[in-house]
């Protein structure tokens, strides 16, 4: 599937310096900031600096170094942020989401990094 990726979103703009951010990690491919609207004591957006539209996209067209920067950054930001279970943190839930079904509000691939006290059920049982 082809996708048409729109540069005037939020973090798009976010790139390129037009909106401030609290940037977390700042590395060659990916951008990690807090959000603006914390749904959790920790919650970071990490996105990557090309223009993906969401994780398919991201993984059919990036190039090798930007999914492993942007793979690590995760794993960094999860550090900085001292929420990783084997390290003695209480863990952590990430989320990616992707298109209307998925409830996806801004159409640059980002995965939200959220801790800091018990998530509950990511989906109700069935």
């Amino acid at each position: 599937m082809a996708y048409a990726y729109d540069d005037q979103n939020i973090f798009a703009k976010i790139l390129r310096g037009e909106i401030p951010n609290k940037t977390v990690l700042d590395t060659e491919h990916t951008l990690a900031f807090h959000d603006i609207a914390p749904q959790a004591p920790e919650h970071v957006l990490v996105i990557p600096k090309g223009a993906y539209v969401n994780f398919d996209h991201f993984a059919q067209a990036a190039s090798e170094a930007e999914i492993v920067d942007f793979t690590r950054a995760i794993a960094a930001v999860c550090k900085e942020l001292g929420v990783e279970p084997g390290e003695g943190g209480m863990g952590y839930r990430l989320l990616a989401n992707s298109g209307e079904a998925g409830v996806q509000e801004v159409p640059h691939l980002h995965v939200h990094v959220v801790s800091g006290r018990p998530l509950g059920r990511m989906l109700q049982k069935q």
